[in-house]
């Protein structure tokens, strides 16, 4: 049976069917045709202008990719999956068109190189796609901030009241988390922006070529500077999923907090109806299932990272068959990652706030008991004493269900003489919160200072 491999002549037998699915990318690897197309003309551009390929052979092969490129954006192209991958489909397609000068198309490259070339490409093209999705969210994260400088909420930790704080507040916290993200983002562009065309198998070839001209020709900042790295590298697909997990990390930890928030135990916020969903038996429920997904589809984007990670630990110089399977995870993480920015987005924008809610969450329920520790510690208390004072009242409140505010202030100034009728004014949420004036606190002026700091930024 004769060899129909492009890679064949060294083969007597032809591979079982089997085998030649298991060992095919095609399914996955077609997201990539558009680069590979974009690859293979910078590559054959670069070979006419070296005189490596007369100009007739190069013109004829320019002019298939192009066709093959229109078409791809037209109706898409057939792939077949004897032919393995997207390279070799991308060329049996190319020398259906024009005929055998199309095996001249693979001089001075390798699968290899033309491979890596296609993922940085892929790589490349979408992170500005991610950072734009993640700045968008951030911006309808300070539109809603600006709206709720003043709204007052319980501040949690270990999901217990702790302090009351500004909304504005809470929401800019998961702003400068996203800031991270876009600056991760941002620093993987450095790593992906590398071309490895023209690294061949992996030495190198002995062709005359110009790697600096097919690296200005795919926009690339720099061809690799060694062949070997060239075609084993994949760090810039490891950052990828790398900063994608985290960004889910805290898309994650919004969701959680947006379910609880909605809950009719908390009551803070409404969602949209347009990103709720209702109970098939139940006719009073309102779901928020888009949260939910989007906390849940951060497994499978860890998942991707530990196992590309997995896949390179052990792997020797320089290319193996195991990296293909380095794909599959970063287009999937795509395909997750930019709809969920894009669902979080809309759920932000869209948000009913229940102010009233909030504010009432604050009260009776002794998150001031700080306020007052740091008052008695401005009238010379040590703070390690006042701390002790203020929770023996606040034992004693919850035993009589009394309120630090409905202390008698003769009962203050058993304590400390100098306490004053102001005591009253400092245990006020909205005051305590307008107080924490410091450097990055909940006080309004700072929330507005740290709004007015994230608007120069979206405006960069």
């Amino acid at each position: 049976m004769p060899i129909k491999k492009m890679w064949g002549g060294r083969f007597e037998q032809a591979g079982d069917q089997l085998v030649d699915q298991f060992g095919a990318s095609i399914s996955f690897d077609q997201e990539m045709a558009k680069e590979d197309i974009m690859g293979s003309l910078a590559h054959v551009k670069m070979l006419k202008a070296t005189n490596i390929l007369s100009s007739q052979d190069a013109d004829q092969i320019i002019a298939g990719l192009q066709e093959l490129a229109a078409e791809l954006a037209d109706h898409g192209l057939a792939f077949d999956v004897e032919n393995e991958d997207i390279h070799m489909n991308i060329e049996a397609l190319l020398t259906a068109k024009i005929g055998p000068v199309a095996g001249k198309l693979h001089t001075g490259r390798s699968r290899n190189d033309q491979v890596a070339t296609d993922f940085h490409l892929y790589v490349k093209e979408r992170l500005p796609q991610v950072i734009t999705a993640l700045k968008g969210l951030q911006a309808a994260l300070v539109k809603q901030a600006a709206q709720n400088v003043e709204t007052v909420m319980p501040g949690y930790t270990h999901m217990q009241h702790a302090q009351p704080i500004s909304y504005g507040h809470y929401l800019m916290a998961y702003f400068q988390m996203f800031q991270r993200d876009v600056e991760r983002f941002q620093f993987n562009q450095q790593h992906t922006d590398l071309s490895p065309l023209g690294a061949a198998a992996l030495a190198g070839t002995t062709f005359p070529i110009d790697r600096e001209m097919t690296a200005n020709l795919l926009g690339f900042s720099a061809p690799y500077a060694n062949s070997l790295d060239a075609v084993s590298d994949r760090d810039f697909a490891l950052e990828f999923l790398s900063n994608a997990s985290i960004l889910m990390v805290h898309l994650s930890r919004l969701c959680e907090e947006l379910i609880y928030w909605c809950s009719y135990e908390f009551g803070y916020l409404e969602l949209a109806d347009a990103y709720s969903t209702g109970s098939s038996i139940m006719p009073q429920k309102k779901n928020p299932d888009m949260a939910e997904l989007i906390r849940g589809k951060s497994g499978r984007v860890f998942g991707s990272l530990l196992g590309l990670l997995t896949t390179m630990k052990g792997l020797p110089l320089a290319y193996n068959k195991d990296m293909q399977e380095d794909k599959e995870g970063v287009f999937d993480a795509v395909k997750t990652i930019l709809p969920s920015l894009k669902v979080m987005t809309g759920m932000i924008e869209t948000l009913q706030v229940n102010k009233e809610k909030m504010a009432q969450a604050t009260h009776h329920d002794f998150s001031n008991a700080t306020e007052l520790a740091d008052y008695l510690a401005t009238k010379g208390i040590p703070f390690r004493r006042a701390h002790e004072i203020v929770g023996e009242l606040v034992l004693k409140g919850l035993k009589t269900g009394t309120d630090l505010a409905d202390i008698p202030l003769a009962e203050f100034q058993q304590i400390d003489p100098r306490v004053e009728e102001d005591v009253y004014t400092v245990l006020k949420p909205a005051v305590a919160v307008e107080r924490r004036n410091s450097l990055g606190g909940t006080g309004f002026d700072q929330v507005r200072q740290q709004i007015k700091a994230a608007q120069k930024i979206l405006q960069q």
